[in-house]
């Protein structure tokens, strides 16, 4: 490593922050509406043309350098670190995690050692054990690791994932009845179940002892399960609380086996290796958009590396149906393969993903595959119409585009899509979005938030008071039964509690940068140096950089509506991408800019091409000059 620190001294470096110098974009194009630079802009930029205030991402400069030369790393990884909070003392750790170093103990969970016993002892007996998970990709992975595992102890497991449109989300009293009359003695729910109080009391009526493995918000009053291991309840002390469903799943199947281990369990019979399946655990914590630091990130990085040796069927299959053949990323883990798991609980049969995951024949996987593959593109046709609708009604709306959080709702959209739909919403206006399908007289609702206001527990309190039939969820996301009279005040609750948080968020308003970098910097070292730092996600965004003065040398369009182009410094060149830039005022400019000068901010990607490696910039943003 120290061989190239002297190669990125000169190339990566601060430049000064001055005031644009141009008079303005070339004739025919449009002027950014705000061109007065913010006193903290970097490189000057206050308006992009996509609108955003570049600032330099905070960082303490005297421990960047200090993790620099501890680790005998260029600057640019101290800088990286320091901005992500890592201390000096942990920096090496950090960019090497290890289960020994970074996985939590299991007993912090409350209830955790209670459920390991239980399920030991179901192991034991030889118990009928029923694992009840949600339709999404975190309850599908959720359901599929915890199927595996007991499976690969010998016991009768029954998956149960109720149908979306007749049963919804979560619990209910007639799924636990049929349950305990097939012979179940155990039900571990799974990224549900933390608010099912009226299904757990039937449940436990019925004899069945419920195990809870959730992460969503608690309400006022716990169920009355056997256990319930949640991080997120309020008196637990975990410090876990950024941890997916399945990320629960895993840590309650490390805390079964320590238990087995612990009884002598095992001797004579093979222990289940845990890390077999950590691509499951992956795919369900990057695909749930929960934060990547702690021990997700431990979890996605471990996971990356086993699904890369394809140590799953149904993964292996997901990747064929995708034409995925390199390395994975976190990206084809959140937008390739995670939608294509949840296809068949959007718009086909809700179990599809869960059996993909937990199934160990090739030829079911590969058949599944193809039908969540088409399931996909079905599910993408009706997104594509509901989103256009539901735009439509915000830009003929002069009061909702001005309100602090989008409510829309309307009778015969797909309830299966709304969630993806108020994510694009939300992108689209930067505010918290939520958006409700109305059929036979019931209203669904998901939603999706912004950096500052915490979604699920608003949602909670608007059931608690009496707006909603049921609701619930986590910062960052919600889902809510309603009934359509309520819809009004509901959105009134949901404006007066979100209230200026929802427009004041910085989420689309400013780009965080991390310094800039000259062309010849933009190395496959740097990049390899870079992803040490990931993976990258939300919670962890991935480095952007800063390309100061350069010029377009080539520009066109690629696909339907991407740019593709390269760009000098006057010494070196780079080619760049702008993903569905075409109709915006970043592709026109990088299209029509003839010559002139252009700050850029991308993110950097190595490929292998014909055996030989190149970076390609990711261009985000661009300012001119």
């Amino acid at each position: 490593m120290r061989s190239i620190v002297r190669r990125f001294v000169s190339v990566f470096r601060l430049w000064p922050v001055e005031s644009p110098t141009s008079d303005g974009p070339p004739s025919g194009m449009a002027e950014p509406a705000e061109s007065l630079a913010y006193p903290q802009s970097f490189l000057g930029v206050g308006r992009s043309l996509t609108g955003r205030n570049w600032i330099e991402r905070e960082h303490n400069a005297r421990d960047a350098m200090t993790i620099a030369q501890r680790l005998a790393a260029p600057e640019i990884v101290g800088r990286l670190l320091a901005a992500r909070g890592v201390a000096v003392d942990a920096a090496q750790t950090y960019l090497t995690p290890s289960f020994k170093t970074d996985l939590p103990d299991p007993s912090l969970f409350l209830d955790m050692d209670r459920a390991a016993e239980r399920l030991a002892d179901a192991v034991a007996r030889a118990e009928k054990i029923a694992v009840f998970g949600d339709y999404d990709v975190d309850g599908a992975t959720s359901s599929a690791l915890l199927i595996r595992y007991f499976r690969a102890l010998g016991l009768d497991v029954r998956l149960y994932i109720p149908d979306r449109l007749s049963e919804g989300y979560g619990p209910s009293v007639a799924a636990m009845r049929l349950l305990a009359d097939e012979g179940a003695k155990i039900v571990v729910t799974v990224d549900c179940g933390t608010q099912a109080n009226a299904a757990l009391e039937a449940a436990r009526d019925a004899g069945l002892d419920v195990i809870v493995a959730d992460h969503h918000l608690p309400g006022d009053a716990l169920p009355p399960a056997f256990a319930i291991v949640n991080p997120n309840r309020h008196d637990d002390r975990s410090g876990c609380g950024q941890l997916a469903a399945v990320g629960v799943a895993f840590m309650l199947a490390v805390a079964i086996n320590r238990t087995l281990r612990a009884r002598g369990w095992f001797a004579g019979r093979a222990e289940p290796d845990l890390r077999t399946w950590l691509g499951i655990v992956a795919l369900g914590t990057v695909a749930d958009v929960v934060p990547l630091t702690g021990v997700n990130r431990l979890l996605v990085w471990r996971g990356i590396e086993a699904m890369d040796a394809n140590r799953v069927p149904g993964i292996d299959a997901l990747k064929q149906v995708a034409n995925l053949n390199g390395k994975i990323e976190p990206y084809h883990l959140g937008f390739v393969l995670g939608p294509r798991v949840n296809a068949g609980g959007r718009v086909g049969q809700c179990d599809l993903g869960a059996r993909l995951l937990s199934t160990d024949d090739p030829a079911e996987a590969r058949a599944i595959a193809a039908e969540l593959d088409a399931l996909n593109k079905q599910r993408q046709e009706i997104e594509k119409a509901t989103c256009a609708e539901a735009i439509a009604v915000v830009e003929g709306d002069a009061r909702l585009r001005e309100a602090p959080v989008l409510v829309l709702a309307r009778d015969g959209w797909h309830p299966g899509v709304i969630g993806i739909v108020a994510s694009r919403l939300k992108d689209r206006y930067h505010r918290p979005t939520i958006v409700i399908a109305i059929q036979d007289g019931v209203g669904k609702g998901s939603g999706r938030s912004v950096a500052g206001v915490e979604l699920g527990s608003i949602v909670v309190d608007a059931r608690e008071a009496g707006l909603l039939v049921n609701g619930g969820g986590h910062a960052m996301a919600a889902g809510l039964t309603i009934a359509p009279d309520k819809i009004e005040a509901f959105a009134t609750f949901m404006i007066e509690r979100v209230g200026a948080a929802g427009l004041n968020s910085p989420e689309g308003r400013v780009l965080s940068v991390e310094g800039a970098l000259r062309i010849e910097g933009a190395t496959p070292d740097l990049c390899a140096l870079v992803a040490k730092v990931g993976p990258f996600g939300a919670g962890n965004r991935e480095p952007v950089f800063a390309f100061a003065a350069v010029r377009m040398v080539h520009a066109a369009v690629v696909g339907e509506d991407h740019v593709r182009c390269v760009f000098s410094d006057g010494k070196s060149r780079l080619n760049g991408i702008a993903f569905r830039a075409l109709q915006t005022p970043l592709g026109k400019a990088l299209l029509e800019s003839k010559g002139r000068p252009l700050h850029v901010a991308a993110t950097l990607k190595a490929d292998e091409w014909q055996g030989q490696t190149r970076v390609q910039a990711q261009i985000l943003d661009a300012a001119f000059v």
